[in-house]
């Protein structure tokens, strides 16, 4: 005899997941990013933290915490610090720029829109990020500056030279 109302895990998860507040969803990635740092860092050093190993080659020295900004908001997230040597993990040095480069474009594309500073500020913090200066818009808007002027000089010259071919074509 089978029950009459089984419940699947997984479809329950989802609406679990589906409904939670984005607290939750911070909380549990901070949660995932935290446990692999640590591992990591354990990979590195040859053994768990705090077991005595012979293969231990290294041994951990507290954390640095960085603010991670991420779909769901910033992120607290402790970053192990080794006695010798440095670690940093280029996987989470990749997803920063990654981020970076969606803000930039978001702020890139507020200023070309005429969006002023100050609502600005207020949409990024709706994304979840904690606060963003008028001196970091500025420079992204100034970066914005540079990659117009690069393509107005490509621009000139595709033109430039089309018209060069085509005054010798006799066209």
């Amino acid at each position: 005899m089978t029950a009459p109302h089984m419940i699947d895990p997984a479809r329950l998860l989802g609406q679990a997941l589906s409904d939670a507040s984005p607290d939750l969803m911070r909380h549990l990635l901070g949660t995932v990013i935290n446990s692999l740092l640590s591992a990591d860092a354990d990979a590195v050093c040859g053994a768990e933290y705090g077991v005595v190993s012979p293969d231990r080659v290294n041994s951990r020295n507290g954390y640095r915490h960085r603010d991670l900004d991420t779909r769901v908001g910033t992120i607290d997230v402790a970053i192990p610090k080794l006695r010798t040597g440095s670690y940093f993990p280029e996987w989470l040095l990749e997803r920063r720029k990654r981020a970076e480069a969606a803000l930039i474009s978001v702020v890139a594309t507020c200023s070309l829109l005429g969006v002023s500073t100050r609502r600005m500020d207020k949409l990024v913090q709706t994304l979840g990020i904690t606060s963003l200066s008028k001196s970091q818009v500025s420079r992204m808007a100034a970066d914005l500056d540079a990659q117009v002027a690069a393509f107005r000089a490509w621009a000139r010259a595709a033109l430039a030279s089309t018209t060069l071919s085509r005054t010798l074509r006799g066209t």
